[in-house]
């Protein structure tokens, strides 16, 4: 699904991973099952993509999305990951001294 794509304006789209886990079988051979994910992102320009899915109601019938009110669409500050910064941890110091 993809909102307005006007130059200036926040899109939202969809995106669908799978989370499998294996299952054990007598006959040796493995056997994986695996669920869809929906996955709901705003996209705006100039800005990091934002996760909505926690915030979407989703039909699970019509597959029809519900966002949020306008009044609760206020996007979080964000930074791109090139621009994230990770602080060095007790045990990376060590690795590095070895």
């Amino acid at each position: 699904m993809t909102g307005s794509s006007a130059a200036g304006e926040c899109r939202i789209a969809e995106i669908l991973q799978y989370s499998c886990d294996e299952e054990e079988v007598t006959s040796g051979t493995p056997r994986f099952h695996c669920w869809p994910l929906i996955r709901i992102f705003r996209i705006c320009p100039g800005r990091p993509a934002v996760e909505l899915t926690r915030l979407v109601n989703v039909n699970s019938s019509t597959g029809a999305i519900e966002l949020p009110s306008p009044s609760s669409q206020q996007l979080p500050k964000g930074k791109p990951w090139r621009d994230i910064k990770r602080k060095a941890l007790a045990n990376d110091l060590v690795k590095e001294s070895t």
